[in-house]
């Protein structure tokens, strides 16, 4: 009996110490096998899509010039200063909303001169339905006086000159440039920022990167109508929300990886 006693508590005395170098080797290939998976899922994922190829993007807007061979700004206006105006007061608006405001105004004012003879309050009170509209009506005071001052009461046909009014910025002066005076602009608004980045067509983290993207790459045979087509196509087709990629003109070039079709 006593002898049996002593084996059993020789054996058990053993068995913790064994297992220790095992252990720690498992460990070690236990951390290293899942380091090798994630860096392969990263690496696929961060794959850049195929840039568009010159053939590509000619056909596109051949598509786009065929479907609208004419394609028109949706502010309204009468000549180059209501034009000016109207892109100013877009600012965090909608087309449809500037519409509403300014077809008033712009009956009573479509001058620099008659614009200031109203008078700050009174610009107010017609674009009082539009977003930041008493900002706004500083602005549209301040920069006709600014054109009467400086630019003999026109608009001046420069980005640089058009930047220096209150309330313009590059946006402003690009869509001026085209729709006024028929310069190859790109004017890079929420829709075409849009368009060029999921489109694979002209990636960018700015809208100015985005602009000179597309400036790049479009034949200069399209230029002139070029920002109205991405405007129009990411305001109707190219939806930020629910894309109908199944009605899209240019949904077999489209690199973007979730398009439904």
């Amino acid at each position: 009996m006593a002898k049996i006693i002593r084996t059993k508590r020789a054996k058990k005395s053993r068995v913790p110490s064994l297992p220790k170098k095992p252990a720690k080797a498992a460990a070690r290939k236990a951390v290293k096998k899942p380091a090798i998976k994630p860096a392969k899922a990263t690496a696929k994922k961060s794959a850049k899509p195929r840039p568009w190829t010159p053939a590509e993007i000619h056909e596109a807007f051949s598509r786009f010039r065929n479907a609208n061979p004419e394609p028109k700004g949706e502010l309204e206006h009468l000549n180059p200063y209501t034009l000016l105006v109207a892109v100013v007061l877009s600012a965090q608006a909608t087309d449809a909303g500037v519409n509403r405001a300014t077809r008033a105004l712009f009956a009573v004012a479509d001058t620099p001169q008659r614009m200031l003879a109203l008078g700050e309050d009174t610009v107010r009170d017609y674009i009082k339905t539009i977003g930041l509209y008493r900002n706004k009506a500083r602005n549209v005071i301040a920069l006709s006086e600014k054109l009467i001052a400086e630019f003999g009461g026109e608009v001046p046909r420069t980005r640089a000159e058009i930047e220096t009014l209150p309330g313009a910025g590059r946006k402003t002066a690009n869509v001026v440039l085209n729709m006024a005076f028929g310069e190859h602009t790109m004017a890079v608004d929420t829709h075409v920022f849009r368009v060029g980045n999921r489109t694979g067509l002209a990636p960018g983290n700015t809208p100015l990167e985005v602009e000179l993207g597309l400036e790049k790459v479009i034949p200069s045979e399209f230029m002139l109508h070029a920002h109205h087509w991405l405007i129009l196509h990411g305001r109707y087709t190219c939806l930020a929300r629910g894309p109908r990629c199944e009605v899209c003109l240019i949904n077999d070039l489209c690199r973007w990886p979730e398009k439904t079709v």
